[in-house]
């Protein structure tokens, strides 16, 4: 089990954090072209979402639990299959969360500003932050999003045929 989960309610702690990766973030959307509005415009879009969350939960990886390799190749698989594990457990906290009647919105900024969210955590070493759900009880029903088509996907692969359907 190389995921481990940080729960954030108190209204402070979360306004903190969102306070302590916005000069990440701004750095990134500048790095990016971002005029100062638009950055200005996500930034209090993100600190307001974060704030008014009634639930946050930061998703991290600990590989203190994982097999250690001696090669490169090996030591880069365990840790994508840790952060693969981390992911499903995520997923399945939504799911879970979702039948519940919470709305949920998983928020991948953790992983661009990792040290930065372990020290104002104050997360030991080894928990590196990947993601954070954003929880609570959804005012309205939001349009589902457009997705690829299941045969734009997908790839069916039968005895001495291949194709894309």
């Amino acid at each position: 089990q190389p995921w481990r989960f940080v729960v954030l309610t108190d209204p402070r702690m979360k306004t903190e954090l969102a306070h302590a990766m916005e000069a990440e973030f701004a750095r990134d959307l500048e790095k990016d072209g971002q005029s100062s509005d638009v950055i200005q415009k996500r930034i209090n879009r993100s600190r307001e979402r974060m704030a008014n969350a009634p639930v946050v939960i930061l998703l991290c990886v600990d590989m203190t639990d994982m097999d250690a390799y001696p090669d490169s190749p090996r030591k880069k698989a365990e840790y994508i299959i840790a952060t693969q594990s981390a992911a499903n457990a995520g997923m399945q906290m939504l799911l879970a969360a979702h039948a519940e009647g919470l709305g949920g919105v998983w928020v991948c900024s953790p992983i661009f500003a990792q040290a930065t969210v372990q020290k104002a955590l104050k997360l030991p070493k080894s928990w590196e932050p990947q993601a954070m759900f954003l929880l609570g009880y959804p005012l309205e029903t939001p349009a589902a999003r457009e997705r690829k088509s299941v045969d734009e996907i997908t790839k069916f692969v039968t005895a001495g045929k291949t194709g894309a359907s």
